[in-house]
C-alpha cells in the first residue's frame, strides 16, 4: 500500500518548519555569578545555622521596596555559591546569618540580631554587579557581625 504524495506533502512542510524554527532559534548566552563567602563573625556556620545569600535586581531593597528573585544557602564561613541561569544583567547581593538558626529566608525579613553582609564597592551603598552574556561574575561578599538587622 502506498501513501498518495497529497497525504504526506503537509508532514513534510510542518516537520520542514518545525526544523527551520528550531535551527533558526539561537541559544541565549548564560549569565552566572559566583558569590564566595567571608564571613569573620562569632557566630558557627553549620547545616542548622547557615548563611542565606539573596540576590536583587535594584538597589530598592535598600528602602524596604524590592523582594529579592533567588537565593541560596551556605553551611559555612567560607563557601561559595553557584547563581546560574540569570535573566539579570546586573544584580545586588545581601547576605543574612541567624546565630539561632530559626530563619528559612522565606517566612518574612531577617529576625531582630541577624548578622547581615552586602556587596558593594562604596560603605552603605549597595554595589550593582554587572553580568555580561556567556559570562560569570565572581565576587567575594566580606562581612562580620557588625551589621545587625534591628
Amino acid at each position: 500500500m502506498s501513501i498518495p504524495t497529497r497525504a504526506v506533502a503537509p508532514f513534510i512542510l510542518i516537520a520542514a518548519l518545525f526544523g527551520v524554527a528550531a535551527f533558526g532559534q539561537e541559544k541565549k548566552a548564560e549569565r552566572k555569578l559566583s558569590v564566595t563567602l567571608n564571613y569573620t563573625g562569632a557566630g558557627t556556620v553549620d547545616d542548622k545555622h547557615k548563611i542565606i545569600v539573596f540576590l536583587f535586581d535594584n538597589p530598592d531593597f535598600m528602602s524596604g521596596n524590592g523582594m529579592p528573585f533567588t537565593s541560596a544557602t551556605a553551611t559555612s564561613k567560607g563557601e561559595t555559591l553557584k547563581f546560574t541561569d540569570l535573566a539579570q544583567e546586573k544584580v545586588y547581593v545581601v547576605a543574612v546569618f541567624d546565630p539561632t538558626g530559626g530563619y528559612d529566608g522565606m517566612s518574612g525579613p531577617p529576625p531582630s540580631g541577624s548578622s547581615l553582609g552586602m556587596y558593594s564597592t562604596e560603605p552603605g551603598k549597595p554595589g550593582g554587579i554587572k553580568i555580561e552574556d556567556g559570562k560569570t561574575a565572581e565576587v567575594e561578599l566580606r562581612f562580620d557581625d557588625t551589621a545587625k538587622m534591628q
